[in-house]
């Protein structure tokens, strides 16, 4: 009988296979510190068999201190100083416009140094890999640059937006690429480069090591937010019964209150007391005495 950790670590085995580069943190494992890797891709995407990449790294965080902080999926670096941002997207919320340019801008703020000038602020590239087509043109890839408007001529400030679009899957190079990052198997792959490492990080010791902390880690980080929400809505079910019971208890208080009145009214109005005198003392209105006066003579 398989033990429970065996069976743990069949199943991690198991998701550590199934994985491929469209799941975000896969490719980041596939591409980090990998530049042969990430040229492949940067070439294959920018059409550019000359591009040669000096580092890459994933999950940069960039801070900003007047507003909204980033953190970038993967960032790379070519010999020329041009900085390339990949962004995985599965779900169509994740890859907006104003999020493309936002992006961009931060490239720029980050990377034009104190003292520098304008014009040594590096070409930047951010690129979306997106599973649907969310330009919905039907097109492999969206090349987005400014124009100006009067003359359709480039506006040439370095800053460049493209969107892939992983549904067109032909016999491309980029159709072959987007082959690639769907794939699950290393010998299925068209690229050696991406072979390669999805080989070592799937099949061998060290990498499926690698992989195992990374799914636990993620695990746990979900579990624990399971927890809390589990946590919440139980804050939010017993702040709701408390609430009701609340309103229970003063319900019953005010129903006891009038109750008392009631006899109060009853009494005095037994003993002779007039309307006036009554209402005045019970706190009742003028037609709750007189409906009390009228069964009393009744």
């Amino acid at each position: 009988m398989q033990t429970k950790e065996a069976s743990q670590e069949s199943e991690i085995k198991q998701v550590i296979r199934s994985l491929c580069m469209m799941n975000n943190r896969f490719m980041n494992f596939m591409l980090d510190d990998n530049t042969k890797a990430a040229q492949v891709f940067l070439r294959i995407i920018l059409g550019d068999d000359k591009i040669k990449v000096k580092n890459v790294r994933i999950q940069s965080f960039i801070q900003n201190i007047y507003g909204h902080s980033s953190q970038l999926d993967i960032l790379a670096q070519d010999s020329k100083g041009r900085y390339f941002n990949v962004e995985v997207q599965r779900s169509d919320e994740g890859a907006p416009a104003r999020r493309a340019r936002f992006y961009s801008s931060i490239l720029d703020t980050h990377f034009l140094q104190p003292s520098k000038l304008y014009e040594e602020l590096p070409d930047t590239y951010v690129i979306f890999i997106t599973e649907n087509d969310v330009l919905r043109d039907n097109l492999p890839l969206y090349d987005i640059r400014r124009t100006i408007k009067q003359s359709a001529r480039d506006f040439e400030d370095g800053s460049h937006i493209i969107y892939v679009n992983s549904q067109r899957r032909d016999d491309t190079a980029l159709g072959k690429l987007m082959q690639d990052l769907y794939c699950t198997e290393p010998k299925n792959l068209h690229y050696q480069e991406f072979a390669e490492r999805m080989e070592f990080l799937k099949y061998s010791k060290e990498g499926e090591e690698k992989m195992t902390d990374v799914i636990e880690e993620y695990a746990a980080r979900k579990a624990e937010a399971a927890a809390k929400a589990v946590e919440a809505k139980m804050t939010d079910v017993i702040e709701e019964y408390a609430a009701k019971k609340a309103e229970a208890v003063a319900k019953e208080a005010e129903k006891k209150e009038q109750a008392n009145k009631i006899e109060l009214a009853q009494g005095l109005l037994a003993d002779g007391m007039s309307i006036e005198f009554t209402v005045r003392h019970s706190k009742l209105s003028e037609a709750e005495v007189r409906e009390l006066a009228s069964k009393l003579t009744a």
